[in-house]
């Protein structure tokens, strides 16, 4: 019954989406190239993921949650967990066990309500509907320390939320509470402000009508206290997946699909194929046509979705995987030929010091594509395919020519191409390079050489203390507006947050350094944060114990 609307729609869909793989010729036609521009950079990725709900569905597994987190083999790499915020307090408990591994394996964790304790709602008359529910027009300020009370709950029992949203699907509330677009915004105009210790997530539209999403953007306070711009694309056509308004207002929002099913939530769905295909495809539209940073299922395991009841990974698991395990946070979406072919579609993606191109082929003949890479090379190529018979299956490497390769994209598949860049793009093509170690204010933090492949005169090693902090003082941008900082690090194990500051104000809180495998290998974290023309300063800032060993940061325009 909850989702008896959906099911219906997305059916719809489904048989709409299928009808032109039937009617697809057998012979393949030929293909142009797929350009993959390394310097042209689009969104910082946060990740991909899904949702735990204990109390409606039962917990995850100790097994399953790995699964699920892990990015080893036959796991799915996922990298955001979304968890519900029960009405009913004595229910937080039930979601702490698997938060918590989420946020060991590098996971970040954030969580919608759908519903307010019950002394906080009141019975109305919608359309009528005189058993519609809506949050009391007192209780907004009740409701917001509500939220900020499962906020300190779950950080007390270790797990470091990214981010709460006001309500899940405000619009769509047939079973559980209402809000207009005018009664969201009053929220988020006088009451979200005081939501403490993460990021806000709002409006959470269940088909991403801009009508809901609009007033915010237009509200200079109520946009302020707006951090994450989450949206549903349950039934969305592509061509609404852009949003001109929140490119235009959003400087330093985020901007996550945080649910969907797709193309239906029919029983014991999840391995049909090339039905799910489907899934792939709807993630490169959430990426290229949405400029998504992130995308996040519905249930984790279901009969329809990425992990069976069994614990396994279903057919729309492992599309989800050929971008989350390789696609991973601090990556940055770069342009590329995004529909090479009429059956081909592909995005790109930088990181590492790699590049990730993910190319979809929906037709029912093999093709051959052309990929070159500008701005930078690469000297052989790694692939995984999931095909009618395949899961995330190793190809054979694939060598670089002149800054191009040529591969066969099998009928009806996805493959992820994974390859080392070098030359121009393996390093930092536009921007400027900050030391760690020079010229900045450091508070309990100390310089050290003592762990090789730092580049300047060393790197920062926060000491062991909480609230230590670097300071870059002198960050020279010359236009304002969204920039990108790169991070240069190094950390062992685990995981460590850090608050950034720019300009003295917090922009962003318990940013996430996942390990990097040793204290002498670097890797790279991205972020993306307002800054002014002329001379700013970013601070960054240890909540924990400690944080990781800083080597540089890289700041260009997003």
């Amino acid at each position: 019954m909850k989702f008896k609307f959906r099911k219906t729609f997305n059916v719809l869909l489904a048989c709409l989406t299928v009808l032109p793989l039937m009617l697809t010729p057998t012979q393949a036609s030929a293909a142009s190239d797929a350009t993959i521009n390394l310097s042209s950079e689009k969104q910082l990725i946060k990740g991909f993921g899904g949702i735990n709900h204990p109390v409606w569905i039962g917990d995850l597994t100790p097994a399953q949650r790995n699964t699920a987190f892990g990015n080893g083999q036959n796991q799915l790499g996922f990298s955001i967990l979304r968890i519900s915020v029960d009405p009913n307090r004595s229910n937080w408990s039930r979601e702490v066990d698997t938060a918590k591994r989420a946020i060991e394996q590098g996971a970040l964790v954030f969580a919608s309500p759908w519903n307010p304790p019950s002394d906080m709602v009141e019975a109305f008359n919608r359309n009528g509907d005189t058993t519609a529910k809506r949050l009391k027009y007192d209780k907004y300020a009740a409701y917001a320390q509500h939220l900020n009370d499962f906020v300190t709950y779950m950080r007390d029992n270790g797990v470091n939320l990214y981010a709460i949203s006001v309500q899940n699907e405000p619009d769509y509330a047939h079973d559980w509470t209402w809000w207009t677009p005018q009664e969201i915004l009053r929220f988020m105009k006088e009451n979200a402000g005081s939501i403490q210790n993460t990021k806000v997530m709002a409006p959470e539209s269940f088909q991403y009508l801009k009508n809901i999403s609009d007033p915010i953007l237009n509200d200079p306070q109520a946009l302020a206290n707006m951090d994450i711009l989450g949206a549903h694309l349950y039934g969305t056509q592509v061509n609404n997946f852009a949003y001109p308004l929140f490119k235009q207002k959003g400087a330093g929002k985020e901007l996550w699909m945080t649910e969907v099913y797709y193309p239906n939530s029919d029983n014991n769905s999840a391995d049909r194929w090339p039905e799910a295909l489907e899934v792939s495809h709807h993630m490169h539209n959430a990426m290229v046509e949405g400029d998504f940073q992130a995308y996040v299922w519905w249930y984790i395991r279901r009969q329809y979705g990425p992990m069976k009841e069994d614990g396994t990974i279903s057919k729309r698991g492992y599309n989800m995987a050929q971008f989350s395990k390789f696609v991973r946070p601090g990556y940055l979406r770069v342009d590329a030929t995004k529909n090479p072919d009429t059956n081909t579609f592909v995005s790109a993606y930088k990181g590492d010091n790699k590049v990730v191109v993910v190319a979809i082929n929906k037709g029912t003949s093999s093709t051959s594509q052309r990929f070159v890479l500008q701005n930078g090379n690469a000297s052989t190529v790694s692939s995984w395919i999931t095909d009618s018979s395949r899961n995330l299956a190793s190809g054979a490497p694939i060598n670089v020519s002149n800054g191009a390769f040529t591969a066969q994209l099998p009928a009806q598949s996805v493959t992820t191409f994974v390859a080392n860049i070098t030359g121009p793009g393996s390093g930092n093509t536009s921007g400027t390079t900050y030391e760690a170690e020079t010229g900045n204010t450091l508070t309990d933090a100390v310089v050290e050489t003592i762990y090789p492949g730092y580049m300047g005169s060393g790197y920062v090693n926060f000491n062991a203390l909480t609230n230590s902090a670097i300071q870059w003082n002198n960050i020279n941008n010359a236009t304002s507006g969204t920039k990108n900082v790169k991070f240069r690090y190094a950390l062992e194990s685990g995981t460590r947050n850090l608050d950034v500051y720019v300009n003295g104000n917090k922009v962003i809180s318990n940013t996430p350094f996942s390990a990097t495998g040793s204290w002498s290998t670097w890797g790279e974290k991205t972020i993306q944060v307002p800054m002014n023309s002329g001379t700013n300063t970013i601070r960054v800032v240890t909540t924990g114990t400690e944080g990781p060993n800083i080597d540089n940061i890289t700041v260009t325009a997003s």
